[in-house]
């Protein structure tokens, strides 16, 4: 068979094919997305800053500012978000405690953040009311957290990254037992 039977029967077009609008627009961007930040130090600096990100002291903040934090640094959003999700919990502890450090650290005289008062005006109080009332233990909790931010960063990316680092190295590593 020759140069010219073949092409006759499997025609040779280099053109590449046309990709669709959802494969443009939806589909590669989401895998581009999925395997970004994969080496061990990119999956530390997600973590590290996922955790800090996660902290945010305002409910219901943190998956848009791990978002906007993840584009912005091109970390690895499915880590991000699943540190989110994993440190829920503790970010709703961390409120009461950012909104105390940041009354100590503005020298706050006075009635101090209850928690039990906080609810009981958000349930029965409306939205403009709430904040008149909390916009201040807003903005200490915002300073505190803005303050402990980088060093949470900083302490959680200096414990894992030699985990990550070893964790990677035994996951490429030759089995002994072949």
């Amino acid at each position: 068979m020759n140069h010219t039977t073949t092409s006759a029967i499997f025609p040779m077009n280099h053109q590449t094919p046309k990709v669709g609008f959802w494969r443009r627009r939806i589909v590669d961007p989401l895998i581009h997305l999925l395997r970004q930040g994969t080496s061990p130090e990119e999956l530390t600096r997600a973590l590290a800053a996922g955790t800090a990100c996660s902290l945010f002291p305002f409910f219901g903040a943190t998956s848009v500012l791990n978002l906007l934090v993840g584009w912005w640094q091109k970390l690895n959003q499915p880590v991000m978000q699943t540190m989110n999700q994993l440190l829920g919990p503790a970010q709703l502890a961390m409120i009461a405690v950012y909104v105390w450090l940041g009354e100590w650290i503005w020298g706050v005289d006075g009635p101090r953040f209850s928690v039990a008062e906080m609810w009981a005006v958000f349930r029965d109080a409306s939205w403009g009311d709430f904040l008149r009332h909390f916009g201040w233990a807003g903005i200490h909790a915002l300073t505190a957290w803005m303050l402990t931010a980088p060093m949470i960063a900083g302490a959680v990316y200096v414990l894992l990254r030699p985990v990550i680092r070893r964790a990677a190295a035994g996951a490429h590593a030759p089995d002994a037992n072949s």
